[in-house]
C-alpha cells in the first residue's frame, strides 16, 4: 500500500538553531522551510523534517545514514568541519571511527546537537 509514497525521516530538536546549522552548513543539506514546528532539508533522495520538542531521548541506535561510495572521504571532509565520531566498544573501529562488518560494509557514527545518532554507511 505504502510502497510507492515518499518517505520523511523525522528527527526531534531542542535546538533548532544548532540544528538548521549542523544540517545545512555541516551535513550540506538544502535547507527548504521553517514552518514554525519543525526544519526541513532535503537531500539526494528523501527531505528530513527536524521537529521542535520540549525533550529528546536520543536512540541508542542511527536513526538516520546516509550511503556514500567513499566513507574515509565523507569522514574526513565531515571531520574537517568540526564533525567528532563515535567510538564504541563492542566494534573494532579503524583510526577514522569506521568499522567494517564482516560483509566489508562500511559504518562509522556521530551526533548531530541533540544527540540524535547519524550514520554514513559505503556498502559493500
Amino acid at each position: 500500500m505504502l510502497a510507492s509514497a515518499s518517505i520523511t525521516p523525522l528527527l526531534g530538536t531542542m535546538k533548532a538553531d544548532a540544528a538548521k546549522i549542523f544540517y545545512g552548513d555541516v551535513l550540506g543539506l538544502k535547507f527548504v522551510t521553517d514552518d514554525g514546528f519543525a526544519l526541513v532539508f532535503e537531500g539526494k533522495n528523501a527531505t528530513v523534517r527536524i521537529s521542535r520538542v520540549p525533550a529528546i531521548a536520543p536512540a541508542q541506535y542511527a536513526v538516520l545514514a546516509f550511503q556514500t561510495d567513499d566513507i574515509a572521504k565523507t569522514v574526513d571532509g565531515l571531520t574537517a568541519k568540526g564533525v567528532v565520531f563515535a567510538r564504541f566498544g563492542f566494534f573494532v573501529q579503524d583510526e577514522r571511527g569506521i568499522w567494517s562488518a564482516p560483509d566489508g560494509t562500511k559504518v562509522a557514527w556521530f551526533h548531530d546537537p541533540d544527540l540524535n545518532l547519524l550514520s554514513v554507511v559505503q556498502h559493500a
